[in-house]
């Protein structure tokens, strides 16, 4: 079940009120650092630099979620698409993923899509990838509907799927038939109702795992079907491992992603073993909600948090 501290930590992410209260506490910002590489795309590039030098791929996230403007929409994409220029520019690896709301989902679902499209093209051109994020349920449809209309046209384009959700293996189902499942798998991080997600822990950890197999062994029937596992989870990442050795599945048909700054030591240990390993590096100045869902999804990073508050 969700617990109480997680429910009300996430709740707290979005409140405007707390977050003037948490970023105006010093030790808020370099305790962010440990999961943003930086207020700038210079930071991010650093960031990504290092991460490569240890033999990691990355994927780049300029934080920013629910835009109700378009001029503000506009200046994200604007962002994104200098992102992409930089990586080009200095030869660093790594693509890019965005979030929907960023991109002024709450203001026209066509607008948004344009914004997205010009990013989408603009990564096409560079020869990059866009991963679209999937935010809380209520605008998963809508979310889909986007990615599949961008899928249509570019192939450089992939989207998120999170395994709580009981419509899930559905969604991938569907979108491996339509030749559109470049996935990336996660359990998921937003307060979902059990009208529409597993509650359990063991539940959501099993439709990971089934949703994993599901993907792996439809590589052969539908081409172009690729699983990024996104999970700090051990025992999500020892089920892939021993699966894929199990049933001669080669490691560059799928991938592992983590967050910055999370169970660097088991990213490491993926990449020296051979595995495709992608750390989603974010950066900016709006990190309070991201900064507010990673202390949720670990107590452990709570306390380090509080004993640094009480110690500032």
């Amino acid at each position: 079940m969700v617990s109480p501290l997680r429910h009300t930590l996430i709740a707290l992410s979005k409140s405007s009120q707390m977050q003037k209260i948490i970023v105006g506490i010093p030790i808020s910002r370099r305790m962010a650092r440990r999961f943003v590489a930086g207020e700038t795309l210079a930071d991010a590039i650093e960031a990504i630099r290092a991460t490569n030098g240890a033999g990691l791929l990355a994927t780049l996230d300029y934080l920013g979620e629910h835009v109700y403007n378009q001029a503000e929409a506009s200046v994200n994409a604007d962002e994104y698409i200098r992102a992409l220029q930089a990586i080009q520019q200095t030869g660093v690896d790594a693509n890019i993923s965005i979030k929907l709301t960023a991109m002024g989902l709450a203001v026209d679902d066509e607008f948004c899509y344009h914004n997205v499209r010009r990013i989408v093209q603009a990564a096409a051109e560079l020869g990059n990838f866009v991963r679209i994020d999937m935010e809380d349920s209520p605008v998963t449809d809508r979310s889909l509907h986007i990615y599949r209309r961008l899928r249509a046209e570019f192939p450089n384009v992939g989207v998120v799927i999170q395994a709580y959700l009981y419509r899930s293996e559905e969604d991938v189902r569907s979108l491996m038939e339509q030749g559109m499942a470049h996935l990336r798998l996660c359990k998921g991080a937003y307060n979902e109702p059990p009208a529409v997600a597993f509650q359990p822990k063991p539940e959501v950890d099993q439709n990971m795992t089934h949703l994993i197999q599901l993907m792996l062994d439809s590589q052969a029937q539908f081409p172009g079907t690729y699983p990024a596992v996104a999970s700090h989870d051990h025992r999500i990442i020892n089920w892939t491992k021993a699966y894929a050795h199990h049933h001669g599945i080669a490691t560059d048909r799928f991938e592992f992603q983590m967050l910055y700054g999370i169970r660097r030591d088991l990213q490491q240990q993926l990449a020296d073993q051979g595995y495709r390993m992608r750390v989603y590096i974010p950066y900016g100045t709006r990190w309070y909600p991201y900064f507010m869902r990673r202390l949720a999804e670990r107590p452990a990073n709570l306390l380090f948090f509080a004993r640094a508050l009480v110690g500032n």
